[in-house]
Parts: C-alpha cells; structure tokens; sequence
C-alpha cells in the first residue's frame, strides 16, 4: 500500500513537471514570435521533419489538456 502511494506520488510530480514545463515552453515561443513579429512585422516558421513535427503537436496536445485540468482544479478549490 505504501509503496502504491509513493509511486503514485511519483507520478504526479512527473506529470505536473513535465505539464508547468510544455506551458512554460510556451509562454517563451510565444514571445519569441511576438519578439519577431515586432521587428520584422511578421513570422514564419517551417518545419520539414515530420518526426519533429508530430513531436510539437504532441506536446501541444498534451500542455492544453494540462492546463485545463490545472484550470479545472483551481476553479474547484476557489468555490
């Protein structure tokens, strides 16, 4: 039992790690682009590695369904 606990604690820390980590990720991209946009007047990104490609819209994927479950548990404790 304890150490079902411990491994389930583990895993938790995994995934929050990992969640605050795509969103943080995000948030500098996004002034990156916005860093690009202001000096050239506009952005544009090419990726031609589909490996790398998949791998981002993975990692989307999963840092928007992160947050909204970071979302969710905040509204919940505010009520």
């Amino acid at each position: 039992m304890k150490a079902d606990t411990k491994l389930d604690h583990r895993i938790r820390v995994l995934i929050h790690s990992l969640g605050l980590s795509c969103i943080g990720g995000a948030i500098f991209l996004q002034i990156l682009v916005f860093a690009d946009i202001f000096q050239n007047g506009y952005f544009m990104a090419v990726e031609q590695n589909p490996t790398i490609l998949t791998f981002e819209i993975v990692l989307t994927a999963f840092a928007l369904i992160y947050f909204i479950y970071i979302y969710q548990r905040f509204i919940r404790s505010v009520r």
